[in-house]
């Protein structure tokens, strides 16, 4: 029994129906949960006086759910969820590198707006279905753009494995963990702005290391081998040529052990006023 002494049925023929919501009969009767896709998708019109509650609900970054008995909606329901803790300090962090990011979510186009403006996301994608959110990646690789895609669920594994670098919340959905390039040991945001540093300082190691590496045996293996010797009188003994060889390696090792001792990149907490931009519209 609920709260209000209402008798609680276990309802039949239960269907999940991918990116709408759900279907079932309860005492005979057919019942409809879900967004507006779903009543669309079953022939069942919305009350003017829905749409506009659904209206309010939805500019409060809130999704609206319909509920319809026998073809009739009998009412909406707001649900909300929150973005995750610094998701709006690291949106502003990847912004000031330069990094584009858009918003990939099956809410409706005014919910999904309002979440982006809330942490500072100008670009978004709504009402995309959980298996068009490949196709979504794709157009962006289309234009030009390396992705990273971010997700935790079963819906985002395909853009995951399909984005240029994957990155998997850890404390997602096993699948997600499998298609992923990079996965996240915490549900911390932050975490992302240090796997992007990681990445760049490995790189640029490496870049540092082969111009190192480069120049070194440029200059030592001539010297080596006697080619200033007639002009300058210039050469190494095999045995000094061999260690200088052994400490070439060796100071390419050092250097990039130095990698060990970095720390993660300072995200400034500082609150700032920040003026409301026009949130664009990918959803079509």
């Amino acid at each position: 029994y609920g709260e209000k002494g209402v008798e609680l049925s276990t309802p039949e023929n239960f269907e999940a129906v991918s990116g709408m919501g759900i279907s079932c009969t309860v005492k005979g009767k057919s019942v409809l949960i879900g967004n507006r896709k779903l009543m669309k998708l079953n022939e069942t019109s919305i009350p003017p006086e829905i749409e506009n509650e659904m209206s309010v609900i939805e500019h409060q970054a809130k999704t609206a759910m319909l509920c319809s008995v026998d073809g009739r909606v009998v009412g909406v329901i707001g649900v909300s969820d929150r973005p995750r803790d610094n998701a709006e300090l690291v949106v502003k962090h990847l912004k000031k590198k330069g990094i584009l990011i858009w918003l990939v979510t099956g809410d409706n186009v005014n919910t999904a707006k309002s979440i982006a403006s809330s942490v500072g996301i100008d670009n978004v994608f709504a009402e995309v279905l959980p298996a068009d959110k490949k196709i979504k990646v794709e157009e962006l690789q289309s234009l030009g753009h390396t992705v990273a895609m971010i997700g935790d669920g079963i819906n985002d594994s395909p853009a995951l494995a399909q984005a240029d670098v994957g990155i998997a919340i850890g404390a997602g959905t096993q699948i997600a963990i499998e298609a992923a390039d990079i996965v996240l040991m915490s549900s911390d945001l932050k975490d992302v702005v240090t796997a992007l540093d990681i990445s760049e300082r490995t790189y640029n190691r490496i870049k540092w290391n082969f111009v190192w590496a480069f120049g070194y045996n440029t200059l030592a293996i001539p010297i080596a081998a006697g080619v200033f010797y007639p002009i300058f009188k210039l050469s190494l003994p095999p045995w000094v040529a061999g260690m200088a060889m052994a400490l070439s390696s060796v100071s390419v090792i050092s250097s990039s052990l130095l990698l060990r001792v970095c720390y993660k990149p300072p995200l400034s907490k500082n609150k700032e006023i920040r003026k409301k931009k026009k949130v664009l519209d990918y959803s079509q």
